[in-house]
């Protein structure tokens, strides 16, 4: 009973991660539909998988030092919330490029919220149950790659992508709740007085970087 207690946050944690790395896959599996409908185009299609690693592009270099200074946990519900309204405004764009736009402003906030939920992570587990919570992490996500294609195929026969892309937008707000549930690991004195971010303290930490990188 101890045992189950103690892994009560940490198992609240992997569903959040579960039920958002399962409707990804269902989020890119309907959106490649749904321009590819839309177009006609391969190449259309092509550009969304383009902007994935454009938007970690565009944030790695900034995102770290946002992801040092501000609580993790709130972070993370907010960049969920942030993918959920996006997704949601989806179906009701008609142009291409509003699509390309908001895919792209959902990518940065997945870019951000990947190393954002690492950090959180790394303060929530403790050290010897790092190993048996990184196993049931990967087992998780591996288990998205194998039953988002399925469901979102049966999402397909039922109703349309577009019904897949709002069902994945209800899944990151479910995933907001959940990690609303999970404990804030962060003083709020700490975040008051933690130093506001610019261009001058982004500059700072990069330089840190390469210092430790030497």
């Amino acid at each position: 009973m101890l045992k189950l207690l103690k892994w009560k946050n940490p198992l609240l944690l992997l569903f959040g991660i579960g039920v958002s790395n399962l409707g990804a896959w269902i989020y890119l599996i309907a959106l490649n539909l749904i321009v590819l409908d839309m177009t006609g185009s391969t190449l259309a299609v092509s550009v969304l998988y383009i902007l994935i690693p454009s938007a970690t592009l565009c944030t790695n270099f900034w995102s770290g030092s946002f992801i040092d200074r501000l609580n993790k946990r709130n972070l993370m519900i907010f960049l969920d919330l942030v993918r959920a309204l996006f997704l949601f405004l989806l179906p009701f764009m008609d142009s291409l490029i509003f699509i390309y736009v908001l895919v792209f402003i959902i990518n940065i906030a997945s870019a951000i919220f990947e190393p954002t939920s690492m950090v959180y992570m790394t303060k929530l587990i403790p050290k010897t149950d790092r190993q048996r919570f990184n196993a049931l992490r990967n087992f998780i996500n591996s288990s998205g790659f194998i039953l988002g294609p399925s469901i979102a195929g049966f999402l397909f026969i039922i109703g349309s992508p577009y019904l897949a892309i709002e069902l994945n937008s209800l899944a990151l707000c479910t995933s907001a709740v959940i990690i609303f549930l999970l404990p804030n690991l962060e003083l709020r004195r700490e975040t008051v007085i933690a130093e506001k971010v610019s261009v001058k303290v982004i500059r700072k930490d990069w330089r840190e970087i390469l210092s430790f990188s030497k």
